[in-house]
């Protein structure tokens, strides 16, 4: 198929990827988005060597080189102590096996990079202001309706509209994610108010009891990202920016070595956020007729193994492959479906694992726990290639 009319709802990270992929490959793509004006909300997004392959592939290598942080050595730490529990490399023996290495990135970077190639593409836009409100679809296309009283007609609809996706209600009635038990601060410290001795190395993870902390430069090493889970019985909250007080977070914290409590006391409060994790069952189809689903609107998942925005990046190449490879529209989501679906839903189910792992009581018998591996790399995860992958 060529010179296909497509549109995607959603610009977020997995939208703009499957646009770029989609243009790549020739075809017409508008992106419509429900907010005023684009930008990416969050902070630091890790990128995995599958996710690296993907974006080199829809030509962001240089957005990777230019303003990602490449770890070499990543340090899991004890929560108490500080004490090292095991050392993952993140840099050249991933190159070796798998032809890319791990990248860490703030995601504004990154979207503000995908948008810009998009926009620079004769044959894309971004619509802004369109909330999603109907899903219509006939013999020959799709007709989708906005709030705004607009309508735009398709041959292929994609709804990458996130974890409460409108496309996705449309397609499959309401499927609210769950909570989970989990709650989240994330916050970007000024890397001049980080003592530099708390540093070694740069990118590290802190282990307690139902508690891990993550954190890494972004921005080239103008801020420190961090993300602090802990367990909370309900939330009742919506949102990944609610705002939260520094005196909160170290209150959850308390007890906890220097190497984290330094860095949190320094946190800018409104840099400092806070939401619950949820997460669904996978879906049995992702696709009906001429619409299909991608990112978090198919597969929302935990962030424990680092994927999310990896599956979303992996999606948008997979089905530029696939619509470009099939005769028909019904064979392209066929494809796309197989390519991704058994992809998907082993991470969302190996995620949880991740979870229940970084936060067992027993901190001290993590790195025999987990093989002596990196908790992504020893299931495989690197493996797997969406430009290569059969579609």
């Amino acid at each position: 198929m060529k010179d296909l009319n497509i549109g995607i709802v959603g610009a977020g990270i997995g939208g703009l990827t499957a646009a770029l992929a989609l243009l790549k490959e020739g075809h017409r793509v508008t992106v419509l988005e429900q907010a005023p004006q684009l930008g990416e909300v969050g902070a630091g997004l890790s990128l995995s060597p599958t996710a690296v392959h993907a974006l080199n592939y829809v030509g962001l290598h240089d957005t990777l080189e230019t303003k990602a942080y490449k770890p070499e050595d990543q340090c899991v730490r004890h929560f108490k102590d500080g004490r090292p529990l095991a050392w993952i490399n993140r840099g050249q023996s991933l190159i070796e096996q798998y032809g890319e290495r791990y990248y860490l990135i703030h995601r504004a970077d990154l979207h503000d990079a995908l948008s810009a190639a998009v926009r620079a593409d004769a044959r894309g836009s971004i619509l802004l202001s369109k909330r999603c409100r109907e899903v219509h679809q006939t013999g020959g296309g799709v007709r989708v309706s906005f709030d705004d009283a607009s309508s735009y007609s398709f041959d292929l609809l994609i709804g990458a509209d996130g974890s409460r996706s409108a496309v996705r209600s449309q397609l499959f009635g309401p499927l609210e994610p769950q909570y989970t038990g989990y709650i989240a601060w994330r916050g970007l410290v000024p890397m001049d108010r980080v003592p530099q001795e708390i540093l070694q190395p740069p990118s590290g993870i802190f282990l307690g009891n139902g508690h891990m902390v993550n954190r890494y430069p972004v921005r080239n090493g103008q801020l420190l990202n961090f993300v602090a889970f802990a367990e909370r019985a309900a939330w009742a909250e919506e949102g990944w920016s609610i705002r939260s007080s520094v005196e909160e977070l170290l209150a959850e914290f308390e007890g906890w070595t220097p190497m984290v409590l330094r860095f949190m006391e320094q946190v800018p409060p409104e840099l400092l956020f806070k939401w619950g994790l949820f997460d669904r069952e996978p879906l049995t189809s992702w696709s009906q007729g001429r619409v299909t689903l991608l990112g978090d609107a198919a597969h929302p998942v935990l962030p424990f193994l680092g994927h999310g925005a990896v599956l979303a990046i992996e999606d948008g190449v997979v089905i530029g492959r696939a619509v470009t490879a099939a005769d028909s529209i019904e064979e392209a989501l066929q494809r796309y479906e197989a390519a991704r679906m058994p992809r998907a839903a082993f991470v969302v189910h190996e995620s949880r694992k991740a979870g229940k792992q970084y936060h067992a009581p027993d901190v001290e018998t993590f790195n025999a726990r987990m093989n002596n591996k990196a908790a992504d790399e020893g299931i495989g995860l690197f493996s797997y290639n969406p430009v290569t992958q059969v579609v």
